[in-house]
């Protein structure tokens, strides 16, 4: 069987520069000599439930099964996983009774606990080396939003916020991304220019008037984005009302189409659990 390009991807650098040669192999074996040491220190944990495990940035086995990836058949536009194959093409109740502004959302996984517990240690608890896998992951599921991607854009924090978190994940997810595929990433083009409050716990009415008007593409970055395909990313789509309102702020922007990729998604049900 041939190896998925994307999960058997090495576990280098991002921020690292490419290096010719025999330095690019010395660089390698140096850092690989300087994880295991590392991994003596502060032996690797799963993402998930942190019990031990062989290598770092991964699942162990009993979390690695209770993870539910989607894969076909799903909803032609937002992704949703379906229980039978519906035919090619085929749309879920949802995307006919309300439309979406974008084109298609895919979704590497279901927001079931494992995926909430990589979410929110990702998110909430700074285990940034979550973003190799979870990439990986998204990059698999996205495969056809990627090959018409001009451009990866990642929903942006408000100032404030990324002040407080100190990183936006959405843009570490994008970057990762981009380094797998070699799609270009601009995390310049959009910005959040209004705060607004968390979106944990409000309905999905509620969610909509949160972020509606929230997001700008300002017109210094507007040639950026113009006439081109915009893949949007994010680590978890829940309602559908942020990626809705950056994606309305990307078309007013000129954008020729906006794409979603996102780590997890709710299925089933409007929550507010994250």
């Amino acid at each position: 069987m041939t190896p998925d390009p994307f999960l058997a991807a090495p576990l280098a650098d991002p921020l690292a520069a490419p290096e010719p040669g025999r330095l690019r192999r010395a660089g390698a074996i140096m850092g690989a000599a300087g994880r295991s040491l590392f991994d003596l220190v502060l032996p690797p944990v799963c993402m998930a439930c942190r019990q031990p495990v062989a290598v770092a940035d991964a699942l162990c086995a009993r979390c690695w099964s209770r993870l539910t990836l989607i894969d076909k058949p799903y909803c032609a536009r937002l992704g949703i996983p379906f229980s039978y194959d519906l035919g090619e093409g085929a749309l879920s109740a949802e995307a006919i009774a309300d439309p979406p502004p974008f084109d298609r959302a895919r979704a590497a996984a279901v927001f079931d606990d494992v995926a909430r517990d990589v979410v929110h240690g990702f998110k909430y608890r700074d285990h940034t080396e979550h973003v190799r896998l979870m990439a990986r992951l998204m990059a698999r599921a996205g495969q056809e939003l990627l090959d018409d991607a001009d451009v990866i854009v990642p929903v942006p924090l408000h100032r404030w916020r990324l002040w407080r978190r100190r990183f936006n994940q959405a843009a570490l997810l994008g970057a990762e991304i981009s380094r797998l595929t070699g799609v270009a990433f601009d995390p310049l083009i959009l910005h959040r220019i209004r705060a607004t409050q968390h979106q944990v716990g409000l309905t999905g009415s509620e969610r909509d008037r949160n972020v509606r008007g929230a997001f700008r593409v300002t017109p210094d970055r507007r040639p950026a984005i113009a006439d081109r395909r915009v893949l949007l990313i994010d680590d978890v789509l829940t309602s559908g009302a942020t990626v809705k309102a950056s994606t309305r702020a990307l078309l007013r922007g000129g954008a020729q189409s906006v794409d979603v990729l996102v780590f997890a998604r709710v299925v089933g049900k409007e929550t507010g659990i994250i």
